[in-house]
């Protein structure tokens, strides 16, 4: 077997039967015939959704970002602060290796990733593959599971709870940005990045320009 054959077939994850990959029309899957798991989809449908959402959730993290997340009164006095406040204030109190990791699963790799995403996304839905598409795809892999913005959510409620009984809570903008981000960060990891790579083989690696006629100087 070569390798352009190889690079065709495809593994039933049940029962290990090996098929020929095709291409599918619009919004179908392929089962496998033996035990009748999904072996595949067809991304042309998928890709417009993924784009969309990618583009959604990368707006609502900037809104995410930009505003307060609380405001605590307590005993007439308030205070409110962004994500990027509690990061500066964790480094201020000489917990820098906690900062960096807020940092880094709750800012930076989130980030890059829907801009990563965006990249390879938008070239693909206008039929050519951008350069440094593989590397891109590979950094979006490497970053994926240290995006944290569910545990984060999740621990911003937690203390919300317990503030509750020593101060009064005001939800700010941030707050229900992070809650939405949330949900779409989790349709957005639902979506395999590896699928794309199917999509950039059958489409060309620079965009089509039309052809420029230059006129000779007499």
């Amino acid at each position: 077997m070569n390798v352009n054959e190889s690079d065709e077939l495809i593994a039933c994850h049940e029962c290990d039967a090996l098929f020929t990959k095709r291409a599918l029309p619009t919004h179908s899957k392929a089962k496998c015939p033996q035990c009748g798991a999904l072996l595949y989809r067809a991304m042309s449908g998928n890709l417009d959704r993924i784009c969309a959402m990618t583009l959604a959730a990368l707006i609502t993290f900037v809104i995410a970002q930009a505003f307060p997340i609380v405001e605590l009164d307590a005993n007439g006095l308030t205070s409110e602060t962004t994500l990027i406040g509690a990061i500066v204030a964790l480094w201020s109190e000489q917990m820098e290796i906690i900062a960096v990791l807020v940092f880094c699963s709750t800012i930076l790799f989130p980030l890059a990733e829907l801009v990563a995403l965006l990249y390879v996304l938008m070239p693909l839905r206008a039929g050519f593959v951008p350069p440094g598409f593989n590397i891109v795809l590979r950094t979006i892999q490497f970053v994926r599971p240290w995006g944290m913005i569910e545990v984060f959510m999740l621990g911003v409620l937690v203390t919300l709870v317990k503030m509750i009984s020593i101060a009064r809570v005001i939800p700010e903008a941030a707050l229900f940005a992070f809650g939405a981000l949330t949900l779409m960060v989790a349709v957005v990891v639902s979506f395999d990045p590896r699928a794309l790579w199917d999509i950039a083989a059958r489409l060309p690696q620079k965009p089509k320009r039309a052809a420029r006629h230059v006129r000779q100087r007499s």
